[in-house]
């Protein structure tokens, strides 16, 4: 067995800094709390190649002398610890003193920065972690670093980062974290020379909040607010209405950090119970203060997570906070009878003809229909989709039967009936064909968007008037990403600004209208965001499957017999017309000896 030895700090280095700087992220967040830390209130961000190139952040805060500045290249070397005492009363972001440290070992740093009292500045320049060259400059009062060739000695770490695109949204999201916590501090990013975000200082933490989401979640939150001995909430927790099946804008802060917990994410989600229906989450922004000596920050690399000395207390407390703010706002459902808006119900007197004429039949009604005849009209044989050979006394076991259960030839839409706008019900020689309406939809969708991904095949439906929906920048650079398979697709979805899009048109099949639309895209997203890299056959799959279940969802059912027909016809045209892609049953025969049992 080799003996132990010391690593040199250059490969210690190397080793702290995989659990630091994960990717370019990872740097960002350190970088911009540090600047927090540092009294700044004005921090910019500017970003070239998603970070890969170029990581800069500029603050104006308190700057460091000559000595700080190349101390703080060196692991662990931090001002905010000093005994085992401190760990206990931490109220910044940073206190390891790990994380200059770690980004030097996989970057070439350049510092440059100035205390309100030095004359001159400094600038450090560090390479391979203990290369250090220092010299006067000229800078103003603060700190700029400057990261540049980010994994360039880690070929490895740097292979395995996402595209540019996904890369932006982690550094956006981290960017986000900071900047909700401290509405007064004036925040920056640009990315390739395009504004992402200008934020100036915000008089309040809502209006922070509607800088960076967007002004229409000003109507979409209620607050929150409740002070017990164990902790102080308040923040901000989102409509039952305005709920959507896509994550996101879902935040816990303690002590001004952000952190991830699903614990506490059940006492929101119970909290909502009755209010909002399952599959979709609500909007919160969640802000938490306790005692410092009750959490411990420090149980994971990222500080992420946090360790509360009695979660089940929190828990409690949280439930009860949120349920009273849902509860005071009377979030139930009502009906305004002094609405401007509400429908004009005429009064049904001597004149009720005038408004429902009963003097003329509609033109689809075929006049000719005797519902009493013992056999109906036969139209000629025209249908493709019929096999006169198929016997059709034989056992059905296999999909494609379906699509000969009946005779040689067009089965009259007289003959189908449609169930609730659920179920579409039509005869055939062993019984009856029940057909689940939205799922046949679903099967139908679900095969022409794998043509479509795979084929290039699309009909788009041109939308009567184009609909303008605000996604978030973070929902724009996951639809920037996706642009292609989407207008293979059919969707016709141009950018209008860094966080909205417009919608033109939509596949075949989609609703139209304008809240349809926006519902839509949210729930898209939702698609999206759960895509993996993978078997570029197994993606074509996974993707038409979510757009076909979002497609069947926003179907409008038949509602005649006419519309029934039509689905059908398209259904026994499909390569299995029996199941959905998930193998949920889209058909089911009755016979005829199950319906004469009903009545012995």
């Amino acid at each position: 067995m080799p003996r132990l030895q010391v690593l040199p700090p250059n490969l210690a280095n190397l080793i702290a800094a995989g659990e630091v700087v994960q990717r370019p992220s990872s740097v960002v967040k350190e970088l911009v709390e540090n600047a927090v830390d540092a009294g700044a209130s004005s921090v910019s961000v500017v970003i070239t190649d998603a970070g890969r190139t170029l990581i800069q952040v500029i603050d104006n805060g308190c700057g460091m002398s000559r000595e700080d500045a190349c101390l703080c290249f060196q692991r662990h070397a931090t001002s905010k610890i000093a005994k085992a005492e401190d760990l206990n009363d931490i109220l910044t972001f940073g206190f390891r003193g790990e994380a200059l440290a770690s980004i030097a070992a996989v970057s070439d740093v350049t510092l440059k920065t100035r205390r309100a009292e030095d004359e001159a500045g400094i600038e450090v320049t560090v390479k391979n972690s203990d290369q250090l060259t220092v010299r006067e400059v000229s800078a103003p009062k603060g700190s700029n670093f400057c990261i540049r060739n980010l994994f360039f000695n880690t070929p490895a770490r740097r292979k395995f980062l996402k595209s540019d695109n996904v890369e932006l949204r982690h550094i956006i999201e981290e960017f986000t974290h900071v900047a909700l916590t401290r509405p007064d501090v004036a925040f920056s990013l640009n990315a390739n020379g395009r504004d992402i975000y200008s934020l100036k200082a915000a008089k309040s933490l809502k209006f922070r909040i509607l800088d960076i989401v967007g002004s229409s979640v000003a109507s979409d939150v209620v607050d929150i607010d409740a002070t017990t001995a164990v902790a102080q909430i308040s923040g901000f927790v989102g409509r039952p209405d305005a709920a959507r099946k896509t994550p996101g804008n879902q935040f816990f802060f303690v002590n001004g950090r952000y952190f991830r917990s699903p614990y506490l994410h059940k006492a929101v989600m119970k909290a909502y119970e009755g209010f909002i229906p399952e599959g979709v989450i609500p909007t919160y922004y969640i802000y938490l203060q306790v005692d410092p000596h009750t959490i411990d920050v420090n149980v994971h690399p990222t500080k992420t997570e946090i360790k509360f000395e009695d979660d089940s207390v929190i828990f409690q407390i949280l439930f009860a906070c949120v349920k009273e703010s849902l509860g005071r706002n009377s979030f139930g459902a009502s009906i305004d009878f002094e609405a401007a808006s509400a429908v004009n119900i005429p009064a049904f007197t001597s004149g009720f003809n005038d408004y429902h004429p009963v003097d003329s039949l509609p033109g689809n009604v075929d006049a000719s229909y005797d519902p009493f005849a013992s056999q109906p009209s036969q139209p000629s044989h025209t249908d493709p989709q019929i096999h006169p050979n198929y016997d059709f006394d034989s056992p059905i076991d296999r999909t494609e039967n379906y699509g000969k259960l009946f005779e040689d030839r067009t089965l009259p839409s007289s003959q189908i009936l449609v169930l609730q706008n659920k179920y579409v019900l039509v005869p055939s020689r062993s019984g009856m064909m029940i057909v689940n309406a939205r799922r046949a939809m679903q099967r139908i969708l679900f095969e022409k968007f794998l043509r479509a991904v795979s084929e290039n095949e699309h009909v788009t439906q041109t939308a009567l008037f184009p609909v303008q929906v605000n996604v978030g920048i973070d929902n724009k650079l996951i639809l920037d990403e996706n642009a292609r398979i989407l207008a293979s697709l059919g969707f016709d979805i141009s950018s209008f600004g860094n966080d909205t899009v417009v919608v033109s048109g939509v596949p075949e099949g989609y609703s139209c209208d304008a809240e349809s639309v926006e519902k839509m895209m949210f729930e898209l997203l939702s698609v999206l965001r759960e895509q993996k890299q993978g078997i570029r056959e197994m993606m074509d799959a996974s993707i038409a499957a979510g757009l076909a279940s979002l497609g069947a969802n926003s179907y409008k059912l038949p509602s005649s017999p006419f519309e029934a027909q039509r689905l059908i016809d398209r259904l026994l045209a499909c390569d299995n017309a029996e199941f959905t892609n998930n193998g949920r049953r889209i058909i089911s025969i009755v016979s005829f000896e199950e319906i004469d049992k009903k009545f012995n």
